[in-house]
């Protein structure tokens, strides 16, 4: 890598990407060798220029030597109202990414030990092995989805990311809050067709699978109705309403239909996902529809899983 390549500024890296990433602003997919920001403290990255945000906000560039080039003209003062607290919120696909670094970083180390001379260059013609890229890719799913939620927060919805269940190594990925219940949001990052294969009948226990490719993901449903029951413990309120979601990013939806239901557990995609989390639930009696205090909720949860 050149020395133009990387540059620090401040906490940030400004660098061109080994890897595949996902904008953390503005969910967009940045390819390996985009030239992007690394930001150390999330350990995430962004794009240079984010659709929205001030060019005075963005790194500076850099010169032939890999040194920030400083504009002429000066810098906007720092707004004087604070931002509201990110860090309570939890970082999509967070702990999904360091462990894919982590996995990378010491198969990095046991190669470069163990071929000292040509150990950069079998790293350079070698692929991450699956179990490590799987890590990069959820979390990449995780990222994409939490972009899409983020964009919906206000005083009638909020959202939890990556947040960690007491006593287990398991965490949750999304946890969003609205007027008219909890929905709880396993994000996947798929190839194939998601699909419901019914099976049995009059003769046979009715049993419902969940597919994807042709490949048996029910444990997934599985999964998702645990940690429904886990945040419905957790909140301890019979009448605010708790609904678990798969949602597939990358996914073959077709193009009319697709979405479906399975043992409570809503299976679609990111744009299906922010209609389900907005609407307000069709129901005859008005009064008997669920009003959720969302910032005491939300307190509640954040406070029962910490981030992961």
């Amino acid at each position: 890598m050149s020395t133009g390549d990387v540059a620090d500024v401040g906490d940030d890296k400004r660098m061109r990407l080994r890897y595949a990433g996902t904008c953390r602003r503005c969910a967009a997919p940045l390819p390996a060798g985009t030239r992007a920001v690394y930001e150390r403290s999330s350990r995430t990255v962004r794009c240079l220029e984010c659709p929205g945000e001030s060019a005075k906000t963005v790194t500076p560039e850099c010169d032939d030597v890999g040194v920030a080039v400083v504009p002429d003209e000066p810098r906007a003062q720092p707004s004087l109202q604070p931002e509201p607290a990110r860090e309570t919120s939890g970082q999509a696909g967070g702990s999904a990414r360091r462990e894919f670094e982590r996995r990378r970083d010491a198969r990095e180390r046991r190669v470069r030990e163990r071929h000292p001379r040509i150990g950069g260059f079998l790293l350079a013609i070698t692929e991450e092995p699956q179990s490590t890229r799987a890590w990069d890719t959820g979390a990449e799913g995780e990222q994409f989805v939490g972009g899409r939620l983020d964009a919906l927060v206000g005083d009638d919805l909020a959202v939890l990311h990556d947040r960690r269940i007491p006593r287990t190594r398991a965490n949750i990925d999304h946890v969003v809050v609205s007027r008219h219940g909890i929905f709880v949001v396993d994000a996947k990052k798929y190839k194939g067709r998601p699909a419901l294969r019914v099976e049995g009948g009059l003769f046979r226990p009715r049993t419902e699978k969940l597919v994807v490719g042709g490949r048996d993901c029910t444990k997934l449903v599985d999964g998702v109705l645990g940690q429904v029951d886990i945040v419905r413990t957790a909140v301890d309120d019979p009448t605010v309403p708790v609904t678990g979601v798969l949602c597939f990013v990358a996914a073959d939806w077709p193009l009319i239909g697709g979405a479906f239901v399975t043992c409570g557990v809503h299976v679609l995609w990111s744009q299906r996902l922010v209609q389900l989390v907005t609407a307000t639930p069709p129901t005859r009696d008005t009064a008997s529809l669920a009003t959720v205090d969302v910032a005491a909720v939300r307190d509640r949860l954040a406070a029962a899983f910490p981030p992961a």
